[in-house]
């Protein structure tokens, strides 16, 4: 277990330890164990453990979440209807042969294994000692009678499952001990529950005079729907790697500008929770203020890097990458608002902005937020080239562009997120701050009035004098 800390190891040995005891008892010829229906509810969870888990082929997508596949309804009708011992044992199989993504892969499925079969084992127990086993199911009075056994089994598994992830948590990834479990348990409830009543609904109909294959129809419905999750989760990863990739290619071009994507994405949500755009949109904005940069790979790299003002026939090139960036990314389909905002995030309130000098209302509103987000990223990070502004300068030449430049009611929303959050300057580059060698005073654009920018970017928001002011974070 080559890479695993040895407080990981130790505890890892012991949930399997604690689960092989509790299992063993199955093995006793005068236990009784049911292995038929052992047999069968194991095989069932191997198969819906198996989708929900393996990889998109070819695709690199990662595996998906524990707990998205449909296999808790079959481990909790398991609990209702077996022995603890037998209903320990019905985990270990898909759990041993299903795939995991990450390396190594042994321990991480006898983790698995382990931990389900300790679970399952726990709501078994609490089950028998409440009344609710395989008997009580198809006895008088029965159901609904059980409901409240059974849901103390559930309560059971999820505390059961909460602990020793908790534990893992502290052992293998270093989350303090004091934090491990906090927020796990709320989590999980609501879904163990939704879960424990298939599998109740599942046990009962098992008990019933239809059978075991009554009890299929009940697996049904939540084997679809956890793989249609396990097939979002997916394409969301998807999603996410693909704006990783943009991001990282922008960044290898210009190293000036490094990490400005991922603080404009941050800045841009801030504002638009602010606004009360729900999480649908807030996500979508995320995309847009990280991307908003991504045109620069239609730009000449010594463009990018230049030192000093550009010229009249540079600054009409610098200009075009709002609709570089609209062209990579028309055919990204889950961007959407987010396209409008990477073409239109250098408009102006007042029209003098570019590419198409649309004024007021006619700029899409996620092109108002991350244009905010931009300028205040620019003048608050520090780059090899000269020192951050304070967080209360950028904050005052905002508002002095509101209304021209910025949108005010976008200025506002950002002042009300940094008093509720703060925030966090950052140095772009791999390169210590250094005082300019030389003071260069930027060429004024006679267009565009006081706030206009040295180069094209965030106005007089963005204005810096010296060397590299030509690659400010207005690109």
């Amino acid at each position: 277990m080559a890479g695993i800390p040895v407080g990981a190891c130790a505890y890892l040995a012991g949930t399997v330890l604690c689960a092989a005891v509790c299992a063993l008892p199955a093995f006793d010829p005068a236990a009784g164990t049911p292995w038929r229906a052992l047999a069968l509810l194991a095989a069932l969870y191997a198969f819906c453990e198996w989708p929900a888990r393996r990889p998109g082929r070819g695709s690199g997508a990662p595996e998906a979440p524990v707990g998205t596949g449909s296999f808790f309804p079959v481990l909790l009708a398991a609990a209702l209807l077996l022995p603890p011992a037998a209903a320990a044992l019905v985990a270990v199989p898909g759990a041993l042969i299903a795939p995991v993504e990450q390396r190594p892969a042994a321990p991480r499925r006898a983790w698995r294994a382990a931990r389900l079969a300790l679970a399952a084992w726990a709501a078994a127990q609490t089950a028998a000692a409440f009344g609710a086993d395989g008997d009580a199911l198809s006895a008088s009075p029965g159901f609904p009678h059980v409901l409240l056994p059974a849901g103390l089994s559930v309560l059971a598994f999820s505390l059961v499952l909460t602990a020793l992830d908790g534990g893992i948590m502290a052992t293998a990834m270093g989350v303090p001990w004091r934090g491990a479990w906090r927020g796990l348990l709320p989590r999980s409830l609501a879904p163990h529950a939704v879960h424990g009543l298939a599998g109740l609904m599942m046990a009962v109909l098992w008990r019933s005079p239809y059978g075991w294959p009554a009890a299929l129809f009940v697996l049904l419905p939540m084997y679809i729907s956890s793989w249609m999750f396990t097939q979002y989760h997916r394409e969301r990863a998807a999603h996410q790697a693909t704006i990783r990739a943009l991001v990282q290619a922008v960044d290898l071009k210009d190293t000036y500008t490094r990490g400005h994507s991922e603080r404009v994405g941050h800045a841009s949500v801030l504002i638009a929770r602010e606004l009360g755009m729900d999480e649908t949109r807030l996500e979508v904005i995320r995309f847009a203020g990280i991307l908003h940069d991504v045109g620069k790979l239609g730009v000449p790299t010594r463009v990018l890097r230049k030192d000093g003002p550009l010229t009249p026939e540079e600054r009409r090139v610098i200009e075009l990458h709002p609709e570089y960036g609209h062209e990579i990314v028309r055919g990204i389909g889950f961007l959407g608002e987010a396209r409008a905002a990477i073409l239109h995030h250098h408009e102006r309130i007042d029209g003098s902005g570019y590419p198409y000098g649309l004024r007021g209302r006619q700029i899409p509103e996620f092109a108002r937020v991350v244009a905010v987000a931009d300028a205040f990223d620019a003048m608050t990070s520090t780059r090899s080239y000269r020192r951050a502004r304070p967080v209360a300068t950028a904050v005052a030449e905002l508002e002095r562009c509101a209304g021209t430049q910025f949108d005010p009611r976008m200025v506002r929303a950002l002042v009300r997120a940094l008093d509720k959050h703060g925030w966090e300057p950052a140095v772009t580059t791999d390169d210590p701050p250094e005082v300019p060698r030389r003071n260069v005073p930027p060429p004024r654009d006679p267009g565009r009035g006081p706030a206009a920018p040295a180069r094209p970017g965030p106005g007089g928001a963005a204005r810096d004098a010296g060397p590299g002011s030509a690659r400010d974070g207005a690109l």
